[in-house]
């Protein structure tokens, strides 16, 4: 019998073998010249692989603490990733964020491009594109013969992504690669400066090649697969309750969430307008979002200021933080700001750093065409994507080296854990005193009621409910997408077009949304307890501490392992 150390680094091994997107996503190495196949062949050997390793794993000694949490952790991911292969769901693989399409794209963002292999190794991963895209055409087409079909939304809208990467927004008149269509991979090939003309010429002709693949999927999305998908854009209970399992990790009453949520946009909203008033001493929340998005001196003007800015914004939590509030390793100590290609989702993201933690963490803004960028808003949001939320969490986890096995480290990232985190490191924010003044104080709290419309909307239109009668809108109506962009926009106050983007994310990600606000309100469970159970020994440095250093778990093992180990006993 192998230990879990041993099992976990033959999975991450072979799963690289299978997943070459993936893996060079994290800097792990991976098969030369070749990218992920997300056929039906090649998804029954990524879940074949986690048979075999679950099988092993229950096999295995758990001899010490170390191997107990592993253990846990490695058998809920690879269960949960099993069960969604078996109900089909890698035969329907689109989203506006959660699809392959995107992580074949995004991929090129992160390839090293310092020196003459780099972009030998880029050119050849290029020149697979049309492969791996053809791969999930055989997906879909396997899925539409099996009637496990994905919403028509959710096609059209990754038909919609693959003609922007192409360089097709003007509506597919002009031939892929020309200067007329300067899509994300001509952009990516152009900016080879090295000596090779030879290699030069490969790039090119692999970016003409790959965004003809990308016009053949949105051709194939568009007049094949659309108009035989259902225009029903919610899952249902069923298979909504797998994808809770994939991106929440515990069980959840749904209409208990449901109402919760409710309350906590009720409250928010309530500590909103005592904030505005602050600013419109005599108006409401309406006129103090009016003075925040319209006042020249309270935004950035430029994307390289804007990404000048959030830099300057990340670097001084950084300094702000470290040794006082945290203990950041010095490995992680820089995080890069950056602007997202055109295309994507609206949201801005994160791309945590290598595994070897040579290739910093990265903060993407998509500026969706603007100039002008309020700040009230953002502040928060460098905070959750940068430190304390998603790269000190993650580049933290990445930087624990043997203290965790490989698929601890790297593999077993829970959504709602880490969102959680990241929301909950909004709030910590404010409560450490960074909120300088209320607009961003506000800011802070829009993101909160953001997050809890999210759970509202995405279980409402998933599972078919309805508004309450208290509802300032829609009240006893059932959710449909226009009503879900309607209330993030009085919530948020941000455009119908961002707001419209949110709504296809939720669509196509079920209950992914919802793990924000769910994982927060695990997170200061957590910390609660531990006050109760330490009273007057409570150190929120050390909490924070202990909780970092357990590395990605699950929320349920959040709730059962940090009390053991917050104990005055604990080693």
């Amino acid at each position: 019998m192998r230990s879990v150390d041993e099992i976990a680094a033959t999975h991450l091994r072979e799963w690289a073998e299978l997943d070459p997107v993936s893996a060079r996503q994290l800097g792990l190495p991976a098969p030369p010249g070749r990218l992920t196949d997300y056929s039906p062949e090649g998804q029954e050997a990524l879940a074949a692989l986690c048979r075999r390793t679950l099988a092993e794993l229950g096999a295995a000694p758990v001899g010490t603490d170390r191997d107990r949490v592993a253990a846990v952790l490695m058998k809920d991911r690879l269960e949960s990733q099993v069960a969604l292969h078996e109900a089909g769901e890698d035969l329907r693989p689109l989203s506006p964020i959660f699809s392959p399409l995107q992580a074949v794209r995004s991929l090129f963002d992160l390839l090293p491009r310092s020196s003459e292999e780099d972009w030998a190794d880029l050119a050849a991963r290029l020149e697979a594109v049309p492969a791996s895209l053809a791969s999930i055409r055989a997906a879909l087409r396997e899925g539409l013969a099996r009637r496990v079909v994905a919403a028509r939304r959710q096609a059209l809208v990754v038909a919609r992504q693959a003609r922007a990467y192409a360089g097709r927004g003007d509506g597919g008149t002009s031939e892929p690669g020309s200067a007329a269509a300067a899509g994300y991979f001509t952009r990516l090939s152009s900016a080879y400066g090295g000596p090779s003309e030879g290699l030069a010429a490969r790039l090119a002709d692999a970016a003409v090649a790959a965004s003809a693949a990308l016009d053949e999927l949105a051709n194939f999305l568009e007049r094949d697969y659309a108009p035989s998908a259902p225009e029903a854009d919610g899952v249902g209970p069923e298979r909504y309750q797998h994808f809770v399992r994939e991106f929440v990790g515990t069980e959840l009453d749904l209409a208990e969430t449901y109402e919760w949520g409710w309350e906590e946009l009720a409250r928010l909203r309530e500590e909103m307008r005592v904030v505005a008033r602050r600013i419109v001493p005599d108006g409401s929340l309406g006129d103090a979002i009016t003075v925040l998005e319209t006042d020249p001196a309270r935004a950035i003007v430029g994307e390289d200021a804007l990404v000048a800015w959030i830099q300057e914004l990340m670097d001084a939590a950084i300094e702000g933080l470290d040794g006082r509030h945290f203990d950041i390793p010095p490995s992680i100590r820089r995080v890069e700001a950056m602007l997202a290609p055109p295309g994507g989702a609206a949201a801005m993201y994160y791309t945590p750093p290598s595994a070897d933690l040579s290739r910093p963490g990265r903060t993407w803004y998509p500026t969706l065409g603007r100039t002008r960028f309020p700040r009230w808003a953002e502040v928060s949001t460098a905070y959750h994507e940068g430190v304390p939320g998603h790269h000190l969490q993650i580049g933290h986890t990445f930087a624990l080296g043997d203290r965790l096995n490989v698929f601890q480290r790297l593999l077993g990232m829970v959504s709602a854990h880490i969102e959680g985190w990241a929301l909950y490191a909004e709030r910590l924010m404010r409560e450490l005193g960074f909120l300088e003044n209320p607009d961003e104080e506000l800011g802070m709290l829009f993101g909160q009621a953001f997050r809890a419309t999210r759970v509202i909307v995405d279980i409402g239109l998933h599972l078919g409910l309805r508004l309450p009668p208290s509802a300032e809108r829609g009240a006893g109506e059932r959710w449909t997408p226009t009503l879900a962009e309607a209330y993030l926009q009085d919530v948020s106050g941000r455009t119908p077009e961002f707001c419209a983007s949110e709504v296809e994310r939720y669509l196509g990600g079920p209950a992914q949304a919802i793990g924000y606000k769910v994982g927060e309100r695990v997170w200061l469970e957590v910390r609660d307890a531990a006050r109760r159970q330490l009273g007057a020994g409570f150190d929120l440095k050390r909490f924070h501490s202990v909780a970092l250093d357990l590395g990605f778990v699950t929320l349920d093992q959040l709730r059962s392992e940090m009390p053991l180990r917050l104990a005055p006993t604990a080693p």
